[in-house]
């Protein structure tokens, strides 16, 4: 037994002489009763013995227990006592019996540091978070009671010459690191020393009756070794004997372990560190693959941890002339008119070099080494040295005599050469205009819906200038009629025929016809005192002719939300086609397989035609089509989804079967698990209350216990019940608005059942149900009574088959297996 008395007010808490247990304040004052022995002849006092430090004392003859003081539960937790009765003649006559006091714990100790003050060093850009001190206070009071969880902050900080804290104390270690902007920010040459006043509060911080001491902790900043080193250069293609230290870095401390991490990852990685931070690159670098490879060197404690922010490291790849001039082209070709004058710009040649631009080794300079044929000159062209530009050195260029000439051109960067080939075309000159063959084309008349691409009509025009030249060549452009367009004209460069083709959709209805104005030119400007007339232009007139379009919905895919409680006829959506010729449409729906829907013919508006279910269907798609009324009528068709919103139209119903079992004779304790869910949309997880309905002798003899949301289980209240089946009203309610109920009948078989723990009855025990056997002895009867009727004639197939029943009727005392 336990008992807690305080004070005068416990006086009535008594009973006699036994084993007690009681638990007790620490920190009271006065007289405190605890308990009230009774006294029962032959005894007439009581003694008491053991730990009672002068403060627990008996009242020998009145039987109180009682406090003369104060109880330390720092000095002594338990106190552990005996009692005994006395007779008049002071000797033993009951006990002695144990009696325990547990001194419960007050708050009356303060948090305690271990030491007077703290001394703490910190490197400059120390890692954010890594603690690099941790103070630490204990408390007397029950370290299993709040009265003894403590809590760290820091109180102050001296100085503090930014808006943040540069210092962080983890509440529930003391663990002291600098924070984020500390990392940042601290800075020996600034300020070397800092004082923080940490506070540690017992019950965990969180009550303003909190106990609490202070303590200075000295921070003393080192300046950061731990630095990125400058930018490394290594020239390109190094010969020198690989590893090559190329860099190192260093942590403040020894024992660091270092590491590279790669910022992006590359095919291969050419650097490697050892384990004095120095760092090597392991083999030859080519600046043309890689210019600058950018990287972090990292250093960690044992645990892995890092110990300060990754250093960036940068190694530029220096260039070399190790890359030949590389001509753009393996031919070259330029062309250049016959009459062209002295001095005239045919062409540049253009060449590449991989070393790095706009240096001495990508610096490329170009001379003719040869020309073929060397007439009516051998130094015919001229080439400009550092641009590779070509010019005329005589303008005494003649087709009839040289119609090409073959140049080699050297190509050096100073290490290297190349040879680039050059063709120079020397071509007739532009002094002939394209004529078409008839200036006026007519009509030319096309449905609107032409497809685009496709050829409506071929225009010709022809130039006396040399075939397959920049001269002779056709370039037809629409001048006039086509703003918007929607023609193109493409030139067959065998033939300088020219296919007038459609370029983008025609539409009747903004335009029925196209004046077109052709012009022919040429890609090579023509000769001086030479200009296009009117007989490089022509007209022709396209009309187009009006098509039966399909009508065109304002949307390809129309959606509404509706509850599915709505009322029959409810107007879900109006759907709007219009037909590019005027024409009135009408509206139906395809695919209305559930009939829910409806569709005013006309107007487009959609109504419910039949009760919505969500359960059965969530989204409900149909097409909705668009005819136009005429004699040939076209159609279009759009898709309409509506989304089914849910609403509480279903009581709770069981997941699993309704047949449950009970192995007879009961034992205690034993339950059946029932599992229900609700077939309404749930938003969140369901809450399911279940409760017994039926009479009273129903909640006499079974109970039911929530599990969760959805299960609950079964059990029988006691071990009387009778082996047979019993029929149990369940009610299952959901939480939604407004709730629904759901009444159920679970069917429980009270049975005997096999060593497997399978359950089966006799057949026979069914109350209110025939037997097996039952059953055969009616169709005996019935089959007698007929044989009776029928006569004799059938007497011996009467009792065949009375013979086979007999034999195939299973008796009484057979089971059946219920599972």
């Amino acid at each position: 037994a336990q008992a807690t008395c305080h004070g005068i007010n416990g006086l009535g808490i008594s009973g006699p002489l036994q084993d007690m247990t009681f638990s007790v304040s620490e920190g009271t004052t006065g007289v405190h009763v605890i308990y009230q022995f009774t006294i029962e002849p032959p005894a007439v006092s009581l003694r008491l013995s053991g730990e009672k430090d002068d403060v627990i004392e008996i009242a020998s003859t009145d039987g109180y227990l009682y406090l003369n003081g104060s109880l330390d539960r720092e000095n002594k937790a338990i106190h552990r006592l005996q009692v005994e009765a006395l007779n008049v003649m002071g000797e033993k006559v009951k006990g002695p019996y144990s009696i325990t006091i547990n001194v419960q714990d007050i708050n009356d100790n303060p948090p305690k540091f271990e030491k007077s003050k703290y001394y703490g060093t910190v490197w400059q850009n120390s890692h954010p978070g890594k603690p690099f001190l941790r103070v630490h206070a204990t408390d007397r009071d029950d370290p299993t009671t709040p009265n003894a969880k403590l809590s760290y902050n820091i109180l102050h900080h001296f100085p503090n010459p930014f808006k943040w804290m540069l210092f962080q104390i983890n509440n529930l270690t003391g663990a002291i690191s600098t924070s984020e902007h500390g990392s940042r920010f601290l800075n020996p040459q600034k300020q070397a020393t800092f004082i923080l006043v940490v506070t540690v509060k017992d019950l965990a911080g969180m009550s303003e009756n909190a106990l609490t001491s202070n303590v200075d902790v000295e921070i003393t900043v080192k300046e950061n070794i731990w630095k990125a080193p400058p930018k490394v250069s290594i020239k390109e293609n190094s010969t020198e004997p690989h590893p090559i230290s190329i860099t190192q870095v260093q942590w403040n401390e020894p024992g660091a372990k270092y590491d590279l991490l790669q910022r992006e990852r590359l095919s291969r990685f050419p650097f490697t560190i050892d384990q004095n931070g120095t760092i090597y690159v392991t083999e030859p670098l080519d600046r043309e693959e890689n210019e600058l490879y950018s990287f972090f060197a990292t250093a960690k404690d044992n645990e892995g941890e890092e110990l300060g922010r990754p250093l960036l490291i940068l190694v530029q790849v220096e260039d070399i002339n190790d890359n030949p001039p590389v001509c753009q082209n393996a031919l070259t070709i330029f062309e250049v008119q016959e009459n062209e004058g002295l001095g005239s710009n045919i062409g540049t040649l253009h060449a590449t070099d991989m070393d790095k631009k706009n240096t001495l080794n990508s610096r490329l300079q170009f001379r003719i080494v040869d020309q073929n044929p060397k007439i009516p000159l051998d130094s015919l062209f001229i080439i400009q040295q550092e641009a590779g530009t070509f010019q005329l050195s005589s303008s005494s260029l003649n087709k009839q005599v040289v119609s090409a000439y073959s140049v080699t051109v050297e190509v050096t960067d100073k290490v290297f050469t190349t040879l680039c080939d050059v063709k120079i075309n020397v071509i007739d000159i532009n002094d002939q205009i394209p004529i078409f063959e008839k200036s006026d084309y007519g009509n030319c008349t096309i449905l609107e819906d032409t497809p685009e691409g496709e050829v409506i009509l071929e225009i010709q025009a022809t130039d006396a200038d040399e075939p397959f030249t920049g001269s002779s060549q056709i370039i037809y452009q629409i001048e006039e009629g086509d703003q918007n367009k929607n023609f193109i004209i493409e030139t067959d460069p065998q033939t300088n025929r020219g296919f007038v083709k459609i370029n983008k959709a025609l539409d009747f209805e903004m335009s029925s016809t196209y004046n077109l104005t052709v012009k022919a030119t040429n890609p090579e400007p023509l000769v001086q005192g030479v200009q296009y007339n009117s007989s490089s232009i022509a007209y022709f007139r396209v009309v187009v002719v009006d098509a039966n379009e399909v009508p065109v919905f304002s949307k390809n895919t129309y959606i509404a939300d509706i509850f599915e409680d709505v009322p029959i006829g409810t107007l879900v959506m109006t759907v709007t086609a219009n037909d590019p010729e005027g024409d009135q449409i009408r509206y139906t729906l395809e695919n209305n397989k559930r009939n829910w829907l409806e569709i005013e013919t006309v107007s487009g508006k959609i109504y419910t035609a039949a009760p919505l279910d969500r359960e059965a269907e969530h989204d409900y798609k149909v097409q909705v089509t668009a005819t136009e009324e005429n004699k040939k009528s076209r159609s279009s068709t759009a898709i309409f989804i509506i989304h089914i919103k849910d609403v509480n139209d279903n009581p709770p119903r069981l997941a699993k079967g309704n047949h449950l079992f009970f192995c007879h004779p009961l034992r205690g304790g034993v339950k059946a698990e029932i599992q229900a869910t609700d077939d309404d949309e749930q938003l969140y997880p369901p809450e399911l209350a279940f409760s017994l309905g039926g009479s009273e002798n129903i909640k006499s003899d079974w109970e039911i216990s929530r599990i969760d949301g959805t299960r609950a289980y079964l059990s029988p209240k006691h071990t009387n019940l009778e082996e047979k089946q019993y029929s149990i009203p369940l009610i299952i309610n959901d939480n939604g608005e407004p709730p629904l109920e759901g009444d159920l009948n679970l069917q429980v078989n009270v049975c005997r059942c096999s060593d497997e723990g399978r359950c089966f009855i006799e057949v026979g025990n069914h109350s209110g149900m025939p037997s097996t056997g039952m059953a055969v002895g009616i169709l005996l009867g019935v089959l007698i009574f007929i044989g009776l009727v029928v006569g004799g004639v059938f007497l011996r197939m009467k009792n065949k088959k009375r013979k086979e029943l007999k034999k195939n009727a299973p008796k009484p005392s057979e089971l059946k297996t219920l599972t």
